[in-house]
């Protein structure tokens, strides 16, 4: 038996993060070959994967992020099954790298496939399946691109939200980031009127009608009053429409123009949030 020593054990414990038990085991078993080492912690990263794939990981953390020239923003979550393993800093540094990676690729399957410290994004997840015994996985992911995209990450890294401005402007990064926050907060179903889709919009005039019939309003009536009552669904749950949290005298809209100038608009908007 090759004889294993503390420093080898500590190498294979900072490569990979498994624990330091783990690690001698796997170099006991590799014969002290570093390489087949982190093989052996892999192979049982797989084991672990595959008797916990259907385990429910609703918990995690959301990170967003900007690039450099601040044109393209992302956020990706990293789901785990506990609130615990969501809250160690190496998972939230590990969730960190996985957005700034995210940042160079369009998709999540090119984010799974890309190069993280010599391996996959992917063959890392099973790897720290492996390690912290909990399923791990990218849960959401989404890129947005404009001229500028600023971020915000709510407390906790529970939710996270990019959002893209028409133009860059003095003080767009602050503007952005209080959009951002407002998305966070109220949750609006879309951008403006015009993205809601058709579906909801037909749901949400049955359900105003049959409340105008319970008040004991005359069905000719529905119509024109279905109008008023939809209009301010959509104040409600738009983006652009809402009333700004830190005033609710004006618009998200009206908020924006007022700091940026009239010619300056959001455009879009991602967010996600766990659970």
């Amino acid at each position: 038996m090759a004889k294993i020593t503390a420093a080898e054990v500590n190498k294979l414990r900072k490569s990979t993060g498994a624990g330091m038990m783990d690690c001698k085991k796997a170099l006991v078993e590799a014969e002290g070959d570093f390489d087949k080492a982190v093989e052996v912690l892999r192979k049982k990263g797989q084991k672990v994967a595959a008797k916990r794939a259907d385990r429910d990981s609703s918990e995690g953390a959301v990170i967003a992020k900007v690039n450099s020239e601040a044109n393209k923003g992302v956020v990706v979550s990293l789901n785990c099954e506990t609130d615990f393993v969501a809250k160690n800093d190496s998972f939230i540094k590990l969730a960190n790298d996985f957005a700034e990676l995210a940042l160079g690729v369009n998709t999540k399957e090119e984010l799974l496939a890309a190069n993280y410290e010599g391996i996959t994004v992917q063959e890392k997840l099973i790897e720290q399946t492996g390690v912290i015994g909990e399923k791990i996985e990218i849960g959401d992911f989404r890129t947005l691109e404009a001229p500028f995209v600023g971020f915000y990450i709510h407390a906790g890294n529970k939710i996270g939200v990019v959002t893209g401005l028409n133009k860059k402007a003095e003080g767009a990064e602050d503007v952005a980031k209080e959009v951002a926050m407002q998305a966070a907060a109220m949750n609006p179903i879309a951008l403006n009127e015009s993205e809601v889709d058709q579906e909801t919009i037909d749901k949400e005039t049955e359900i105003a009608k049959d409340q105008l019939r319970q008040e004991g309003k005359p069905e000719e009536m529905l119509d024109k009053i279905v109008v008023g009552k939809i209009n301010r669904y959509f104040k409600d749950n738009t983006l652009v429409n809402q009333a700004f949290i830190k005033d609710n005298k004006t618009t998200v809209a009206k908020h924006v123009q007022a700091e940026l100038g009239k010619d300056v608009e959001v455009v879009a908007f991602e967010r996600v949030a766990l659970g």
